[in-house]
């Protein structure tokens, strides 16, 4: 038992590899060491995403010239795009590729998006136009724009699943320090984020701005090309994971196993089930059997015909590969029922940028801010609001529940989903209250905005940083690139729903002659649009409480190195 304990403290045992193909060895591999290459590529990606997205908007009406609705559905489409590709480059990661050469491909084929959209703000022959004020953007200029666009977003869709993923990766959920590392990981994870949104909404913007599009376009292409060169640096340091095919076919063989044996009775014991020992299994741990979705069970009874046991993976499966299926299929409701978060997001890059952009955005007599930097706002929130959570709110509430992370996951969502819907409230008033000054041809403060984008700051530390964890944690080990692409698609999707919103309330509204939605904002009725949103996402939040209540966490058995007392949100311990 000693020498395991110190065997265990030497080498890393959770089915990682070096660089070499070899087990890890725990001192000179992963952790922070191995995930600081990871946080920095991680930084100048969404550096380069939010530069491009803060202020895409306010390019598409005044140099693309195309009207409100047409702009913020374009960003829209965009943004759910980028959001919804990693469903196709985590699938891929987890199957055939593994993470990191997804990321390093992903990685040069957004570098050439970004070279190209700079290319198209430089060369004469593919520029909008030769003047300053542009009437009427070429039509070739139009085409690299959104080539360049799209070809980020194709590379977004092998980066983001995978790099979040990689850098979890590196920390041993069998070993008692690393795991409370891991939990801090994703709220720094989060951190970077917002400082790369936090820059990108102020220098880069403004370079936008008053500098121009290509000089910012530039330089964060320069960035990324830095960093991509760090990331290859760190290679030795990294833990691996072995991609493990299809992540859907053994779902499918629990499935077509438990239909073949539905006229059988599950044991009540559940140890007279199908499992293979521990020491047996290859890759990944074993999961405790649970009592929900007891049909699925029928999938590991074991059958013997003339003294032999069927094996077939078709026919019989363990119970681990019953209770992944069984987390596969709760992803459903709570994925279903975070999509509002999705679409509250969507607002801050296009209908609150719109807000700002008809404020007075004078800071003082000589210095104005572009709009798209309100965003700003929102990352110091998000910066403020995660530190103070990981270091302040988790050893105080760790104390009180005794569950490692402080509170569970789905809580954390759930926090947030509060907020984005006090969220679309003061968004709301502010709004109605800056229609009634412009009638009265009196501008309102850009100050009078802050608090919305406050709040969604917060809202997303406890919200978006909840559901990166949650899509890591409770999905199946073979499918965590899949995991962090379905969180993804929470924003994604929100986006599509944005603009889906957007065209159905114009149709809608705009029958009675005046549309919430009009040509610009001052004709809209952007506050009726925001109640709204408020409704729903009351209504989607009374839904997502009645599903979390019945929702169980993963089981997992772990070994007996650790030997911490407080809980996490299901463990079983082994020796």
């Amino acid at each position: 038992m000693e020498q395991e304990m110190e065997s265990n403290e030497k080498w890393v045992h959770d089915s990682s590899l070096d660089y070499k193909g070899r087990v890890p060895l725990r001192a000179s591999t992963g952790v922070w060491k191995a995930s600081l290459f990871v946080l920095a590529i991680e930084f100048s990606e969404r550096l380069s995403y939010f530069g491009i997205a803060n202020n895409l908007i306010s390019y598409l009406t005044k140099v693309m010239h195309e009207d409100l609705k047409t702009a913020a559905k374009n960003v829209n489409y965009w943004s759910g795009t980028a959001t919804l590709m990693p469903l196709i480059g985590g699938f891929i990661a987890d199957a055939y590729t593994g993470r990191f050469y997804m990321v390093l491909f992903s990685a040069f084929v957004y570098l050439m998006g970004l070279s190209l959209l700079a290319m198209s703000q430089f060369i004469p022959s593919i520029k909008a136009c030769n003047t300053s004020i542009c009437q009427q953007p070429r039509k070739v200029h139009e085409v690299i724009f959104y080539l360049s666009l799209y070809c980020i977003a194709l590379g977004t869709g092998g980066y983001k699943p995978c790099l979040e993923s990689f850098g979890a990766d590196q920390f041993d959920d069998d070993h008692l320090e690393e795991r409370k590392q891991k939990m801090s990981f994703f709220n720094w994870w989060f951190f970077a984020l917002c400082f790369a949104l936090l820059l990108s909404a102020t220098v880069i913007v403004y370079v936008q701005d008053f500098v121009s599009w290509g000089v910012a376009c530039l330089a964060i292409a320069i960035i990324m090309a830095i960093t991509i060169i760090a990331f290859c640096v760190g290679k030795s340091f990294y833990r691996y994971r072995r991609p493990e095919g299809n992540p859907f076919t053994p779902i499918l063989q629990v499935l077509i196993a438990a239909v073949r044996k539905r006229n059988l009775t599950c044991p009540s014991n559940p140890a007279l089930l199908y499992e293979v020992p521990e020491s047996e299994r290859s890759q990944g741990r074993l999961l405790k059997h649970t009592s929900r979705l007891r049909f699925l069970d029928k999938a590991a009874i074991i059958e013997e015909k003339n003294g032999e046991r069927k094996e077939s993976p078709w026919r019989l499966v363990t119970v681990t590969r019953v209770e992944e299926t069984k987390l596969a299929l709760n992803l459903v409701p709570i994925w279903l029922t975070s999509l509002t978060v999705g679409v509250c997001v969507a607002q801050g890059t296009t209908l609150f940028v719109k807000q700002a952009a008809v404020t007075n955005l004078k800071i003082s007599k000589n210095f104005k801010i572009p709009a798209a930097s309100m965003a700003s706002v929102s990352a110091v929130g998000t910066i403020i609001a995660v530190p103070i959570y990981d270091r302040i709110m988790v050893p105080i509430l760790r104390k009180m529940t005794g569950n490692e992370r402080g509170i569970s996951i789905l809580k954390r969502i759930g926090i947030g989903m509060i907020l984005s819907v006090m969220l679309m409230i003061v968004a709301a008033l502010v709004e109605a209250k800056r229609l009634r000054m412009s009638r009265n041809h009196h501008t309102m403060s850009v100050f009078w905005l802050i608090p919305q984008y406050l709040i969604l700051g917060v809202a997303d530390s406890f919200s978006l940083v909840g559901l990166q964890e949650y899509f890591y944690e409770e999905v199946p080990e073979s499918m965590r690139s899949l995991g962090m692409a379905l969180y993804l698609s929470v924003l994604g999707v929100g986006f599509f729903l944005s603009s889906f919103l957007i065209i159905m309330v114009d149709h809608l509204t705009g029958k009675n002659g005046k549309s919430w939605i009009g040509k610009d904002i001052n004709s809209s009725r952007l506050d009726r649009f925001y109640w709204m949103l408020a409704i729903i996402n009351a209504l989607v939040l009374c839904l997502f409480i009645l599903v979390t209540k019945r929702y169980s966490y993963k089981a997992v058995q772990r070994r007996g190195m650790d030997t911490d007392c407080h809980k996490i949100d299901d463990v079983e311990m082994v020796a």
